[in-house]
């Protein structure tokens, strides 16, 4: 059986809702197993054991989140050159446009030689003055749906062993 690991970090719980959307369309498959796991409790071990990963993280300060950040610092050099080839994606909850943050990603991406299998999903909730950045994130039903399709994508790939 496969595993997904779908790493995130949520603040507002934006990213939040987007890695449970993604988990819930990659758990309908049967021969797939799925983990969703927070930045801060994922370990190296959890990243060799997966066949597959997406990345889920809040833009802050036009960058990814520093406990996402910290995950990759943790887990990079242990995993180096022993995923090569594994499937990933990217979600970014984002206030204005959230690229720089899938370019931070896309990179480490390249180094640990994982094959993107779409572009990042940005979704932009326009947060842009204090109050609006750190309340709680509502992400609309639409958006849910696009990221429940990314799971599913990811998730019936790894079971049929597309990738």
């Amino acid at each position: 059986m496969k595993t997904l690991l779908i790493v995130f970090h949520s603040l507002t719980g934006g990213t939040r809702q987007m890695a449970q959307a993604a988990a819930a369309g990659a758990q309908t498959e049967a021969h797939l197993r799925v983990r969703l796991q927070t930045a801060a409790q994922t370990m190296p071990e959890d990243v060799l054991a997966a066949d597959g990963y997406i990345f889920a993280t809040p833009e802050n300060l036009a960058a990814m989140s520093g406990i996402m950040k910290d995950f990759f610092d943790r887990c990079y050099y242990p995993a180096l050159e022993r995923i090569n080839a594994r499937p990933y994606a990217t979600l970014i909850c984002a206030g204005s446009d959230g690229q720089n943050a899938a370019r931070q990603i896309e990179r480490i991406a390249t180094g640990w030689r994982l094959k993107a299998i779409a572009a990042p999903l940005i979704i932009c909730t326009h947060a842009q003055t204090p109050e609006a950045i750190l309340a709680p994130k509502t992400i609309a039903a639409a958006e849910l749906a696009r990221c429940r399709e990314l799971g599913a994508s990811l998730g019936a790939g790894l079971a049929m062993g597309i990738f």
